[in-house]
C-alpha cells in the first residue's frame, strides 16, 4: 500500500513550482498526484521545461479545488500575490493542507497588504489562520498546523541574519540599514525589460527603492521579536545571475562584541537547525556556495572603529528563499525530520 503524502502543485509551471519537483523527486514520503496551471491545462510540463521529460508523465490540470481535493492531501500555492487570496480559501473548505509561497497571507493586517501588494486583503481570519513558516524561528508553530505561509526570499536572507542579535539586545533595532541583491529567477518566467539578457547582462539595478512589498514582512517579524514597532532602510537590487541572495546589513552595536563572541550567539541560536551555516569570523559566504541547496550561510564583521555590525546573508532564491523551505515547512508541518528529502549539496562551481 502507498502511505505517501499526496501533493499538488498549483503554478507548476513557473521557476518556483519546478524547483518543488526537482525536490520532490528525492523525497521518500511524498508522490506528486498533481501538476496545476491554469494557462496550460492539457499539455505536457515538458513542453515548457524540457528537462522535465519523463519526470512528470501526467498532463497539467486546470485549477479545479475539487478534483485537487480528490487527488491529493496537501497543495502547495507558488502563484502570483492577488491569485492565492482568491484560491486558498476554497481548497482550505475542500479540507485541503496548504502552504502558499505567495506573499498573500503573510501580513497580519490587511490594510497594510493592500497598502504594499495594490491587491484586495484576504479575510482577517484567514490572515490569522496563516502561520509564518520561518522555520528556523517559528517552527515549533508550524507543526501540526493545516496552513502555512512561506517566508519571502528577501526577508528570509535578512531575518536569518539579523534576528539572534536583535533578540539578544546586541544590534540597535532603530538603526538597521539592508542592502539586498538577487539573481533575474526571483523576477519570475515571464518576459519583460526585468530580465530582459540586453538589459541585465553587465549591469547592476536598483528597484522599488523604499517601496519594496517585502518591507513590511521584514519589519512585522523583527517588531514581533523586539516587542516594538520596528523601521528599516530597504535596498533591493538585480545582479546579472540566475540565483541567490545577498543581503547586507548594517546596525550599530549595543555593547562592545567580538566576532567570535557574535559567532558563538548565533551558532547557539541555530544549534540543531541544519540549514542555516554560520561561518567562522574572518570568512564571508558567497552566493556561489548556497547554489541550488536550502542552505542559509551567514558571516559577520563587527567594526569597533564605527560601533557598527556588518552581517552577510545569503542564500538561493528559489530553494532556501521559496521552494526549499517550503517543503521544510510540509516536513514540519507532518512530524518528520526537518531536512527530509532536502540534503542537497550546494551545486558548485
Amino acid at each position: 500500500m502507498n502511505n505517501k503524502l499526496k501533493v499538488a502543485i498549483v503554478g507548476s509551471t513557473g521557476y518556483g513550482g519546478v524547483e518543488l519537483i526537482r525536490f520532490f523527486q528525492n523525497h521518500p514520503q511524498v508522490e506528486i498526484t498533481s501538476v496545476i496551471s491554469s494557462s496550460s491545462s492539457g499539455e505536457s510540463i515538458a513542453d515548457g521545461f524540457p528537462h522535465l521529460t519523463d519526470v512528470i508523465l501526467r498532463p497539467l490540470d486546470g485549477v479545479d479545488p475539487a478534483e485537487i481535493a480528490s487527488r491529493a492531501d496537501l497543495v502547495f500555492t507558488a502563484t502570483p500575490s492577488g491569485v492565492s487570496a482568491k484560491l486558498v480559501p476554497s481548497l482550505l473548505e475542500a479540507g485541503l493542507k496548504v502552504i502558499d509561497l505567495s506573499g498573500d497571507f503573510r501580513l497580519k493586517d490587511g490594510t497594510v497588504y493592500e497598502e504594499w501588494y495594490k491587491h484586495p486583503a484576504p479575510s482577517a481570519s484567514l490572515l490569522e489562520q496563516a502561520v509564518y513558516g520561518m522555520a528556523e524561528v517559528y517552527g515549533d508553530e508550524v507543526k501540526g498546523k493545516n496552513f502555512i505561509s512561506n517566508p519571502g526570499c528577501y526577508p528570509t536572507a535578512t531575518l536569518l541574519g539579523l534576528i539572534p542579535a536583535v533578540e539578544a539586545g546586541w544590534n540597535d533595532s532603530t538603526s538597521i540599514i539592508i542592502d539586498a541583491k538577487s539573481g533575474v529567477s526571483g523576477a519570475g518566467r515571464g518576459t519583460s525589460l526585468t530580465n530582459h539578457y540586453a538589459e541585465m547582462n553587465e549591469n547592476f539595478k536598483a528597484y522599488k527603492l523604499n517601496k519594496h512589498q517585502h518591507i513590511p514582512e521584514i519589519e512585522q517579524v523583527l517588531g514581533n521579536i523586539t516587542g516594538t514597532p520596528v523601521t528599516v532602510t530597504f535596498t533591493t537590487q538585480l545582479v546579472p545571475m540566475t540565483r541567490g541572495i545577498m543581503s547586507t546589513m548594517y546596525a550599530n552595536l549595543i555593547g562592545e562584541h567580538s566576532d567570535r563572541e557574535i559567532v558563538d550567539l548565533y551558532r547557539k541560536y541555530y544549534e540543531n537547525r541544519p540549514f542555516v551555516r554560520v561561518r567562522e569570523p574572518g570568512i564571508w559566504p558567497s552566493t556561489k556556495e548556497v547554489y541550488g541547496s536550502n542552505y542559509c550561510d551567514i558571516g559577520f564583521a563587527a567594526d569597533p572603529r564605527t560601533g557598527r555590525l556588518t552581517i552577510i546573508s545569503v542564500i538561493d532564491n528559489l530553494v532556501k528563499g521559496a521552494s526549499g523551505q517550503a517543503i521544510q515547512n510540509m516536513n514540519l508541518m507532518m512530524g518528520w525530520e526537518e531536512n527530509l528529502g532536502l540534503n542537497m549539496t550546494p551545486v558548485y562551481p
